[in-house]
């Protein structure tokens, strides 16, 4: 059974069977799916899926990508949807340097904002980060010691000490399984049995053998597989430690 930290599930490619895969997840061995939300759009829409499924959790936040369009009242409904019992995060929140669809200044303040809103009300984050490590690190400083995870981690072992230094998790995906994936398998070697979890990204980064396919939650097996042979450990183990850990982490998952 495994817990899948990071998914997409209100994402269009699920438009047409959500419900069917939603419905399945405890069937293919997934206790829960945190959905991240990931700007205006979908913030009270990710709380909503958390409300009418119980193994679905939410985090609510503005991505990079949006970051132009935080606004005050966009930061009072994240403030007010963090009451209720299901959403377990503050996210999917970071910089992303690669696309740009954000003023970087602008990102790197409503990152800030928002690590500040997650520290008053006491919930942990879901990190995002694409080509902006060095002002990333430097603007979790500010806050550190940090709750929370670095989604989707693929940066060096280096960096990996340094947020674990901070408090945070690292999140291990489909890019572990990846054919060249240097930099995750030397992660996920190294990472603290403590502070692992597993995601999908869904529906993104399918793993093989799925590469190609609309990821799912329960694709996570693939992954709990493959890190198990990199740490000589079965995947039963891993699967009951990622589990732990999240649980530890998101402190509202049952």
């Amino acid at each position: 059974m495994l817990i899948d930290s990071h998914a997409h599930l209100l994402d269009e490619r699920f438009d047409k069977d959500r419900g069917e895969v939603i419905a399945s997840l405890s069937h293919k061995g997934i206790l829960a799916v945190i959905e991240c939300a990931t700007g205006p759009a979908d913030i009270a829409a990710a709380a909503q899926l958390a409300a009418e499924n119980p193994a679905i959790y939410a985090a609510v936040g503005v991505h990079p990508h949006d970051a132009r369009s935080y606004t005050p009242e966009v930061e009072a409904q994240i403030r007010e949807l963090s009451r209720q019992s299901k959403v377990v995060a503050i996210g999917e929140i970071g910089l992303d340097y690669h696309y740009d669809f954000s003023p970087r200044p602008v990102q790197q303040e409503v990152l800030r904002r928002q690590l500040a809103l997650a520290q008053e009300l006491s919930l942990p984050v879901i990190l995002h980060n694409r080509e902006s490590t060095a002002d990333m690190l430097e603007i979790l400083r500010e806050f550190a010691p940090l709750q929370g995870v670095m989604h989707c981690f693929s940066g060096s072992l280096e960096t990996m000490k340094i947020l674990l230094d901070m408090g945070l998790y690292i999140g291990i995906g489909g890019s572990l399984t990846f054919k060249n994936s240097i930099k995750p398998v030397e992660a996920a070697k190294q990472v603290p049995r403590d502070r692992f979890l597993i995601e999908t990204d869904s529906p993104y980064l399918a793993p093989v053998p799925m590469r190609g396919k609309r990821n799912e939650p329960s694709f996570t097996h693939y992954v709990a597989e493959r890190l198990a042979g990199l740490r000589s450990q079965t995947q039963e183990e891993i699967q009951a430690q990622a589990v732990e850990n999240t649980r530890r982490l998101f402190s509202k998952i049952k």
